[in-house]
């Protein structure tokens, strides 16, 4: 009878390692020793037959060419493992257990943690996982049970709801206003600090076809939590979802006549979820909750 290959929890290791690129970390993240995490490694190499998964260097261990075509394999795996743990942490029809839920930084930062405040008084048995990601998370490979997307969702076999459109708008703290030039028209943001992106080529499109004539930006960042924080610091002029803005007296509009964009908002799971009772309560909450933070955009 041939072997069943390496144990899970080598694999499990081994992944840990590669999100967390030291050895040490990721007996942190698992709570396992070091030498333990170590001989993990060494066993799943000598499993494999292969050469070493990981060379040291100063910046801690680099994954080999080897390691970084299993990766994703090892990913899948606890994406699978993690996702039988939830399936089992309650019956189907309960109103408790385990739900992952999936969104941008600035909507699992901003605006989920009220709606689940208030879902959690009304299901106090419900336990929830937020997976903070502006990449759109798997949902056929389980990498989560719920996402809050700004893109259409293209697999099939997944249920959608769209929930409205987030407007998007210039926004700066009253404070930078009072100390900087006019900022009337398009062509003075040329004197103005503007907050961006960095290496986002897909956002960086986004930003340079709203404003064609837009200058180089004074702080650039790919994290939109640092963007946001940025101009509620008063550092310059930066891109806010509107209801996010409305929330704070401090921050001004600016130009909305240049600048006119927004973010279309879908809930998503797997269509095999539907009649899970904790998902699906989830589910609502978040469409509830999202077609909410659009609404306060509009008023």
């Amino acid at each position: 009878m041939g072997s069943s290959g390496p144990d899970w929890e080598l694999w499990r290791t081994f992944d840990a390692v590669m999100r967390e690129g030291s050895l040490s970390a990721a007996a942190r993240a698992l709570g396992l020793s070091q030498p333990t995490t170590g001989r993990h490694i060494a066993e799943l190499e000598a499993a494999l037959g292969a050469d070493a998964l990981f060379t040291r260097s100063a910046r801690g261990l680099q994954p080999t060419v080897t390691a970084q075509a299993l990766a994703p394999h090892a990913q899948a795996m606890a994406a699978a493992a993690a996702a039988l743990t939830r399936t089992a942490s309650a019956p189907t029809d309960a109103a408790a257990g385990v739900v992952r839920i999936s969104a941008s930084e600035v909507i699992g930062a901003e605006v989920l943690p009220s709606i689940l405040a208030a879902l959690r008084w009304s299901q106090p048995s419900l336990v929830f996982e937020l997976l903070l990601t502006n990449a759109s998370s798997d949902l056929l490979r389980r990498d989560a049970d719920l996402a809050v997307r700004m893109t259409p969702p293209q697999q099939k076999a997944l249920l959608a709801k769209p929930v409205g459109r987030i407007g998007l708008g210039l926004y700066a703290h009253r404070n930078y206003l009072a100390r900087s030039g006019p900022l009337a028209k398009l062509e003075d943001l040329a004197n103005h600090a503007v907050i961006g992106f960095d290496r986002d080529a897909a956002a960086l499109r986004s930003f340079h076809a709203e404003l064609a004539l837009l200058p180089d930006f004074t702080l650039r960042t790919d994290n939109q939590l640092a963007q946001l924080a940025a101009v509620r610091a008063g550092f310059g002029v930066g891109v806010v979802q509107d209801p996010i803005a409305q929330r704070d007296p401090t921050l001004v509009p600016v130009l909305r006549e240049a600048f006119v964009a927004h973010l279309d908002v879908w809930i998503v799971m797997h269509e095999d979820l539907r009649t899970t009772r904790r998902i699906r309560i989830a589910f609502d909450a978040l469409v509830e909750g999202m077609s909410a933070h659009v609404r306060a955009g509009e008023a």
